[in-house]
């Protein structure tokens, strides 16, 4: 295991922002590809249980409408994946871009325990997900991540003195 670990650290893994940029490139090809189908009626659709059983998002319909609120949506997704691109070069608008990111997933997040029939009975229920909660999980992660590349590009902005 050892020969691993030193053939690994001589490959250029732990110099420069790889993982910085992976993570940073990843999440604006999600939000681009995420924000695009809001723009369709299949995904309005779709988006009805998500909606009327998101503690932070159901306040959505009664505003924007069914239509409405899966624009706003995919322009929120499309903005967050706009910041966090330009946090390549900006970190200050890479922090916003994290920080939505973050408001995000947090509010898809807290849909979880809500949605109805998101457990598998078949299997004993909780913990064997199915639906439309095992698609949220990959939110946990994505949150994750945001919460990553926001305090990546907060300590760049932020003066090393305020840091300590």
């Amino acid at each position: 295991m050892n020969w691993l670990i030193r053939l690994l650290s001589k490959t250029g893994l732990l110099k420069g922002n790889l993982d910085n940029h992976l993570v940073r490139a990843s999440m604006v090809i999600i939000y681009f590809f995420f924000g695009y189908q809001k723009w369709f009626d299949y995904e309005v659709k779709g988006l009805v249980p998500f909606f009327t059983h998101g503690p932070l998002i159901s306040w959505m319909y009664p505003v924007f409408g069914m239509t409405g609120s899966s624009y706003f949506l995919g322009v929120s997704e499309w903005l967050f994946g706009a910041l966090l691109l330009a946090g390549f070069w900006n970190k200050k608008l890479g922090v916003l871009g994290a920080l939505g990111s973050v408001f995000t997933f947090i509010a898809t997040v807290t849909i979880i325990p809500f949605m109805p029939d998101g457990w598998a009975p078949s299997a004993g229920g909780f913990p064997a997900m199915v639906g439309n909660v095992a698609f949220l999980m990959k939110d946990v992660v994505l949150l994750a991540v945001s919460f990553y590349l926001l305090k990546q590009d907060l300590a760049k902005v932020t003066p090393a003195a305020e840091i300590a």
